[in-house]
């Protein structure tokens, strides 16, 4: 009888454990209405609060699931302002930097547009909703090719490249503008003979802990720098991991 009764008991603990699990474990979950308040909540403070004032790049940024970008142990943390890890050493950039890095070039759906450093994707993401077409390169092969699955789901208009992307995309030159998601010591060349006239590489430039964000625009063959702000991104690498 006493076994009995022990095994009713114990049976009344395990119920009562796995309902106490299941809350916990409801209460963590994050819904996609969550996602969405989090992403308005996002560009309303850290977006347009910080001057991105494009109306279209403001709609992207409200509609691009950043948290699909994200990998999972990350999501939550998905619309925070701060870069985070997406492996293989890399990041995905923080919201601001990519709101205006997208609103420095002046996109419009006529535009060819180059992204070197996919990265996640999200980057390419947010051009794919604004532009005519992109182009975007990744030297990690890892990334790339789970960026490239991510991209190929949502967006008809986007191509991914796993490459050097000091090199560009010669073959699809030129390019109407170019964002640059990892940082050279210099301007590539080969980026630079690939911007179509009158077009816009935003890039950041320098070495590790000096970093500077700037827009270069093409006037008469020549490129005429601007800057924009003091950065800090992963440094731009050739195929064995020497930085350019």
């Amino acid at each position: 009888m006493n076994k009995k009764v022990s095994f009713i008991k114990l049976i009344i603990i395990c119920a009562i454990a796995a309902a106490f699990i299941s809350v916990v474990c409801h209460a963590q979950v994050i819904t996609e209405d969550d996602y969405s308040l989090l992403r308005k909540e996002m560009v309303a403070g850290q977006i347009e609060a910080r001057g991105i004032s494009d109306k279209s790049v403001i709609a992207a940024l409200n509609k691009v699931l950043r948290h699909k970008f994200v990998p999972e142990k990350y999501r939550h943390l998905a619309y925070e302002d701060h870069p985070l890890p997406i492996g293989e050493g890399q990041t995905i950039s923080q919201p601001y930097i990519v709101a205006l890095m997208t609103e420095v070039i002046g996109p419009n759906k006529k535009m060819k547009v180059l992204e070197i450093g996919t990265g996640s994707g999200y980057q390419a993401a947010v051009l794919a909703e604004l532009c005519g077409s992109v182009y975007t390169i990744e030297i990690v092969e890892a990334l790339g090719l789970r960026a490239k699955l991510i991209l190929e789901e949502l967006y008809k208009n986007v191509k991914v490249k796993i490459g050097d992307g000091y090199k560009g995309w010669p073959e699809e030159a030129p390019f109407d503008a170019m964002i640059v998601t990892c940082a050279p010591t210099h301007i590539p060349k080969p980026l630079a003979g690939q911007l179509k006239e009158g077009g816009k590489m935003v890039i950041p430039v320098g070495s590790a802990g000096s970093q500077e964000l700037v827009v270069m625009t093409k006037k008469d063959g020549k490129l005429i720098q601007k800057a924009i702000i003091p950065v800090r991104f992963v440094p731009m690498v050739d195929s064995k991991g020497k930085t350019y």
